[in-house]
This record gives C-alpha cells, sequence and structure tokens, in this order.
C-alpha cells in the first residue's frame, strides 16, 4: 500500500473519532482540582507569623523558640545559628523540630503528604526552610540518604525554594 493510503486512513480513523477531547483539564468530567494535589498554604494565624514579627523586632531565636514552639520560623533560625558555629548536630536536631511541627501545621492545613507548598506565600517559609536546613544538616552529619530525600521533598513541594533560602543565606 503507498504510503499516502496509509496516511489517508489514518486520517479517516482519526476524523471517524466522536468524543471532543477539549481543553486538557477537563478530560472526561475531571476538574483542575482532581489532576493534583492543589498548593497548601498556612494559615495567617499561624505561630510563624508572631516569630517573624519577634524575630524582627530583635528578639533571640531561642527565646523565639520558647514563647513559639511551634514556630517552625524559630526553629530554622536556631538551625542556621547552631551551623553556622559548626554545632552541626544541634542543626540536625533544630532542624528536624522544625521540620515535623511545619508537618503537624501543614495536615492541619489540609495537606495530605503530596503537592506544592509555595515559597511565595510567606508562612510556608518557615517550614520550607526547616526543610532545607534538615537536609543540609543531614548532609554534614554524613546522612547522605536522609540528606537526598530532604532534596527530593523541598523540591518537589517548590523548585525555587533551595535557590531563595541559599539566598537569603547567602
Amino acid at each position: 500500500m503507498p504510503r499516502a493510503d496509509r496516511t489517508l486512513r489514518r486520517v479517516s480513523y482519526c476524523e471517524g473519532m466522536s468524543q471532543n477531547l477539549g481543553h486538557p483539564s477537563h478530560i472526561g468530567n475531571l476538574d483542575a482540582a482532581q489532576l493534583g494535589p492543589q498548593p497548601t498554604y498556612l494559615p495567617d494565624d499561624h505561630p510563624d507569623v508572631d516569630a517573624k514579627r519577634r524575630l524582627d523586632a530583635g528578639d533571640e531565636p531561642i527565646d523565639v523558640a520558647s514563647v513559639l514552639p511551634s514556630s517552625s520560623l524559630a526553629w530554622a533560625e536556631l538551625s542556621d545559628e547552631a551551623f553556622d558555629e559548626g554545632r552541626t548536630v544541634d542543626s540536625y536536631a533544630y532542624a528536624r523540630v522544625g521540620y515535623h511541627r511545619g508537618l503537624d501545621a501543614l495536615r492541619g492545613a489540609g495537606w495530605r503528604g503530596a503537592g506544592p507548598i509555595p515559597w511565595t506565600h510567606e508562612i510556608n517559609r518557615g517550614f520550607l526552610r526547616s526543610l532545607y536546613a534538615l537536609g543540609r544538616a543531614a548532609a554534614s552529619i554524613g546522612e547522605s540518604e536522609e540528606a537526598a530525600r530532604v532534596e527530593k521533598f523541598l523540591n518537589d513541594s517548590d523548585p525555587t525554594a533551595m535557590e531563595q533560602i541559599a539566598g537569603h543565606r547567602g
């Protein structure tokens, strides 16, 4: 069969399809929310809001963490201080607390274990910074598998976060 005939046959097969696929976000009866996890935004009353205000006013991170132990931001700050002072195990411990406090808050905000956690939402930054600090500290104490998992989680949460955090620290 000549090539032109095969092409015509394919065209006629496609033309015989009765379903209009339309826009990909409306395949079948799906809406955009069913195509993947939606971004999670920590609420405006999250402890990181007050923690940021206190830290910006000059309060010490240890004091902020003592008053607001649910603040991932306070624990991220403590982790950064410890890391900068060469106390990598302390940095790891502080980051792990901030990470777990953040997971609790994200779950409370509807997060189901996957999906975007945007850096652009300022209240999410304490968690993302704790996650970054956890990976950095894990790598520094030889926990390379954990560091790789954390890096993947951070990139899956927001592909721009690592660069943003590194720039913040630089």
